[in-house]
Order: structure tokens, then C-alpha cells, then sequence
């Protein structure tokens, strides 16, 4: 399979841009693909974690904080981060900074259409709750996690301990 940029769908946020490479029926199961795009600061994903599936982030440009597991991490250009399944997992790009991310699960999920809800929901054509209704079937459970929240607060504007 060869995908070209050009080729690519394109979903767009205020802050996040995604391009949606390869689908897991598009290759056999084998995997799913996209490039996300984060604007400075933006967060890219609450905490969720996968059943059946690792999650791997390649560090395109920038820089992105990424929740795995109890602790946060900073990866920059160059940097590969993979996360295995059942392991909580957020991101966001780092303070003053974009993110752009090559991000593959394995084996594949079926991605595309979980991202094309994601944009009904920030665009307000769906409900969130649309996306909480469909988690086992994108395989993408959201957890609440203390160390993300806490980690988000201290980022804020204004924060002192």
C-alpha cells in the first residue's frame, strides 16, 4: 500500500489537524495509521487505553507531553514513544510548542471513522456521548487519570502550587 500525502483525508479542529493514512481493513489488519498535527499547547487526546492494541508516537516536529501509564513524558523531534495495550494513555503538544505526530496502532483498529466522529463532536454535530456509546467498537476505553489531570492543571495559565 503507498499513501500520499496529497491523498490523505484531512479532519480539522481550531488546534488539531489529523491526516488519515492507512485503516485497518486497508491492510489486512496489519495496523492503522495517521498523522496528528497539534497547535501550541493543544491537547490531542484524553486518557483511554486499547484492549488489543500498542500505540506508537514518532515525533515528527516539536514536541508532545504523552501521559503513559502513572507518569508524563516529554517527547521531542525524533523521539519514538509505545505505549503496549491496557496502558492509559494521553497526549498533548508540549507548552509553546506544536506537535506533529506519526501515530500507529497495532494490530489495527478500525480508526478513520472514530476520527470523523471526534470532528461531529467538536464541530457540535454529534454528542460526546456518541463517542462514549462506540468505545468498544473503536476499541478506545476513556479512563479518568489524577496524574494527567493534575499534570494539565499545573500547565495552566496562572497556576501556583
Amino acid at each position: 500500500m503507498v499513501v500520499r500525502e496529497a491523498e490523505t483525508e484531512i479532519l480539522t479542529t481550531a488546534q488539531v489537524t489529523g491526516r488519515l493514512y492507512a485503516d485497518s481493513s486497508q491492510v489486512g489488519g496489519a495496523l492503522s495509521a495517521q498523522r496528528i498535527t497539534l497547535g501550541q499547547g493543544a491537547s490531542g487526546a484524553s486518557p483511554h487505553h486499547h484492549t488489543r492494541a500498542s500505540e506508537l508516537f514518532y515525533v515528527l516536529r516539536g514536541a508532545a507531553e504523552i501521559l503513559t501509564g502513572e507518569r508524563v513524558l516529554t517527547a521531542e523531534q525524533g523521539d519514538l514513544v509505545v505505549v503496549p495495550p491496557r496502558a492509559v494513555h494521553a497526549f498533548a503538544a508540549a507548552p509553546g510548542t506544536e506537535a506533529d505526530l506519526l501515530i500507529v496502532v497495532t494490530p489495527g483498529i478500525e480508526r478513520f471513522e472514530y476520527f470523523r466522529q471526534l470532528q461531529r463532536v467538536a464541530k457540535g454535530e454529534a454528542t460526546l456521548e456518541s463517542i462514549l456509546e462506540a468505545q468498544d467498537l473503536y476499541d478506545n476505553h476513556f479512563e479518568e487519570n489524577h496524574v494527567w489531570q493534575q499534570h494539565l492543571l499545573r500547565r495552566a495559565p496562572g497556576f501556583r502550587a
